[in-house]
């Protein structure tokens, strides 16, 4: 769940090497509709939406009983401490920091915590 049109091609990019099938929204609200009509493994979450902020829209995921199992990874510019206490606060699985460098190590990220 990304609103910068870059950032979701940058990703779009890179997991198309792989095997996972991927599915966009950018902002929360679709979402939100989304992972619940398709009960996603994981849910990359951008912390900066323009309908709500990341945090309320993790809490959201995390209050749905479908999708108790679904990881929630942040992905974010923000501070790596401000990240880690958002994690933390919201019962996200991790974090991904942003920019994105390295395709590589963006899927091994990716794939991490998937087998977690």
């Amino acid at each position: 769940i990304e609103d910068i049109p870059d950032n979701v091609e940058l990703v779009h990019r890179a997991l198309s090497r792989t095997d996972y099938e991927i599915s966009y929204s950018n902002d929360a609200e679709t979402g939100m509709a989304m992972a619940l009509k398709i009960i996603p493994d994981l849910i990359l979450l951008d912390l900066g939406l323009p309908d709500y902020d990341g945090q309320t829209l993790a809490s959201w995921l995390r209050q749905e009983e479908t999708l108790s199992k679904t990881k929630i990874v942040v992905m974010s510019a923000w501070p790596e401490e401000a990240v880690r206490q958002v994690v933390e606060s919201y019962k996200c699985d991790g974090y991904i920091m942003k920019p994105i460098v390295k395709l590589s190590n963006f899927i091994s990220q990716v794939s991490s915590y998937l087998e977690k």
